[in-house]
C-alpha cells in the first residue's frame, strides 16, 4: 500500500503550514511550484488516467463529482445530495466513490457502534487521501472562508498520518468516527487488539469545554479508552483523562499514541 510522506520521516523539514496547503505527496514537498504540480496530478491521474483505464466513460461527470465530493471532506457523506448537485444518478456516484476507494484515493470512515449506549448517526464520513489533493480539488469562492478549508485539511492531514502508521506498523486498528444523534462527535476512533483510542482535532489555540465535550462523553461510554485532543496551541496539558497535545509536535510523534 502506498502512502504520502510521514511527518516523522520529514523530521526537521516538516512544515505544518505547507503540509496543510500542499499535502505530503513526495513531489509536492520537493517541487519548486507545488501548486502547479498538484493541479497537474489531479488532471493527469485523477481524471485522465482513470478514464484511460476504462473506469468511467464520462470524464466531465467524473470531474464534477471530484469537485463536489471535496465539499464532503471530513463530513458525513450524503450520496443522494452529491448526485443531485452533480446531476448524476445516485448509483453512478456510488460507483465513483467505489473507484476512489479501490484506488486508495478516497476513504469512507464508518461510525463506531461497538456496544453503543446511545442513538448514533449511521452514515460514514469521507476523506480524500491527501490534504494537498483535497485543497486542489476544493474550489474557493468569495463566500468561502479559509477556516472552512483549513479545518478539513487539518483533519485530513491527521487521517493520512493515522492511516499510514496503522499500516506501516501493522497495528491492526479499524478506523472509525463517533457521532451521536444529538451531534456530539469524536473525529477518529481506533479499535483493535491494542485497545480503543479516541482523537479530536481542532485548529484552535485554546481548548474549551465544549470542544472537549465529545471526548468526555465518549469516555463515559468507553472508560477503558485513551483520549487525545490535538490542537493548534503550544502547551501540553491534561483535562481529566484527556491528554491535550500541540498538533505541530504531536503529529510527528503520533506513533507513540497508537
Amino acid at each position: 500500500m502506498y502512502f504520502d510522506l510521514l511527518a516523522a520521516e520529514l523530521e526537521n523539514d516538516f512544515d505544518l503550514k505547507r503540509s496543510l496547503t500542499y499535502g505530503q505527496l513526495p513531489s509536492a514537498y520537493t517541487e519548486a511550484d507545488p501548486k502547479a504540480y498538484l493541479e497537474s496530478y489531479v488532471k493527469t491521474y485523477l481524471q485522465e488516467e482513470i478514464q484511460q483505464e476504462g473506469l468511467t466513460r464520462n470524464l466531465g461527470a467524473f470531474t464534477r463529482f471530484l469537485e463536489t465530493a471535496s465539499f464532503s471532506q471530513g463530513a458525513i457523506l450524503n450520496i443522494s445530495s452529491i448526485a443531485r448537485e452533480c446531476a448524476i444518478e445516485r448509483k453512478v456516484v456510488e460507483n465513483y466513490f467505489n473507484i476512489l476507494e479501490d484506488l486508495l484515493i478516497g476513504y469512507r470512515v464508518p461510525i463506531f457502534t461497538k456496544k453503543s449506549r446511545r442513538a448514533l448517526t449511521s452514515h460514514p464520513k469521507f476523506y480524500y487521501f491527501d490534504a494537498g489533493v483535497y485543497r486542489t480539488l476544493r474550489p474557493m469562492g468569495p463566500l468561502d472562508t479559509p477556516e472552512e478549508a483549513e479545518g478539513a485539511a487539518l483533519e485530513t492531514l491527521f487521517f493520512q498520518e493515522l492511516n499510514a502508521l496503522n499500516d506501516y506498523l501493522r497495528l491492526g486498528y479499524k478506523i472509525y468516527y463517533w457521532k451521536t444523534a444529538s451531534k456530539v462527535e469524536v473525529d477518529f476512533v481506533l479499535y483493535g487488539e491494542k485497545g480503543i483510542k479516541a482523537f479530536e482535532i481542532k485548529r484552535t489555540g485554546r481548548p474549551t469545554n465544549s470542544m472537549l465535550s465529545g471526548l468526555k462523553l465518549f469516555l463515559e461510554d468507553y472508560p477503558q479508552a485513551k483520549a487525545y485532543f490535538f490542537y493548534g496551541g503550544e502547551q501540553r496539558m491534561h483535562e481529566g483523562n484527556i491528554e491535550i497535545i500541540p498538533i505541530k509536535d504531536g503529529i510527528k510523534e503520533l506513533a507513540r499514541y497508537l
